[in-house]
């Protein structure tokens, strides 16, 4: 079970308590934040996945929001899985889209200019004017520096000075943690925060991260480290959360004798959820909604949609 010491809960900062704290105790905090976090990546749990890809909603929901768009979560959620493979998500889709990318790709793949510029078109932001080689170039000089405060601030300031602003540095921000810890895939964290400091939109240039030495604001970068501390802790709890009902459905899974329940179960701890008429090899559509609805009896998933047709379940 991931449990957080109670003084650390203490010392991390909302946003009302912020100004009170030193820079100093704010990069304490945030820096055992993500010590404990690591800790949780390198279980390797078999529902690590459905993790990730459950922190990845909630980030694209936090997106939407930035954005003015009205989607929540259950929202999003449907524009991906109530669509054909192939077919048009539309923006809120393309939004989730961009936060499962982050969490579902291979590290070494996520700051590549290909993986880049599908962000930047999913997110919205894709320009003519813009090459993705411009952001890696500044990118593979910030992964080169020293301190993980210079990443998360380095990866917001390249993202705005770019005219991107602070979704895509939010974004490239995880990745690059993510990289410098040696993780194998991405946890989504800063793309789950609203509040990431205000800073005017500043004017784009093309001279590099280190000659510039990009943010260097004590107060910014003591409200990205707080805003990273919070999403680090609000991990840990989804992960103790979705601990016990992973545990609950592997405990039952011996017990299911339908065709290809391995296969069910196995997508289950990977994914955030999935819908009852997905094609899984060796299940029928009704075979699969018994299933689910074995499940749901048993306690080891829950039906998400709410509703009594497209229904949607995970743990």
């Amino acid at each position: 079970m991931a449990t957080v010491p109670a003084w650390l809960r203490r010392a991390v900062p909302d946003a009302q308590s912020l100004a009170g704290n030193e820079f100093e105790d704010v990069a304490l905090a945030a820096g055992a934040t993500i010590g404990a976090l690591d800790a949780v990546v390198r279980r390797q749990e078999p529902w690590a996945g459905a993790w990730r890809q459950r922190l990845a909603l909630s980030a694209a929901a936090t997106t939407a929001k930035q954005m003015g768009r009205v989607e929540d979560e259950a929202a999003l959620r449907d524009a991906v899985l109530l669509t054909r493979p192939g077919d048009n998500v539309g923006p809120p889709g393309r939004i989730l889209m961009a936060w499962r990318r982050l969490a579902g790709m291979p590290v070494e793949k996520l700051l590549t200019e290909a993986s880049i510029g599908s962000v930047l078109e999913d997110l919205g932001l894709a320009r003519n004017d813009e090459s993705p080689s411009d952001l890696t170039d500044d990118l593979r000089q910030l992964a080169a520096s020293d301190g993980t405060v210079g990443t998360i601030t380095g990866a917001i300031a390249i993202a705005e000075r770019h005219g991107f602003g602070r979704v895509l540095g939010a974004w490239l921000a995880d990745a690059l943690l993510a990289q410098r810890l040696g993780w194998t895939h991405a946890v989504p964290l800063l793309g789950g925060e609203i509040a990431l400091g205000k800073s005017a939109r500043p004017r784009r240039s093309a001279v590099s991260f280190v000659a510039t030495g990009i943010e260097t604001d004590p107060e910014r970068a003591k409200i990205l480290l707080a805003a990273q501390a919070r999403a680090a802790l609000r991990a840990i709890d989804l992960f103790t959360e979705l601990e016990r009902r992973a545990e609950k459905l592997l405990g039952v899974a011996p017990k299911l004798r339908a065709k290809a329940a391995d296969a069910v179960v196995e997508r289950l701890l990977a994914d955030d959820a999935i819908v009852a008429s997905e094609k899984i090899a060796g299940m029928s559509d009704r075979g699969l909604r018994r299933l689910f609805d074995r499940l749901v009896e048993l306690g080891a998933v829950r039906e998400l949609s709410g509703r009594p047709t497209f229904r949607i379940y995970g743990l």
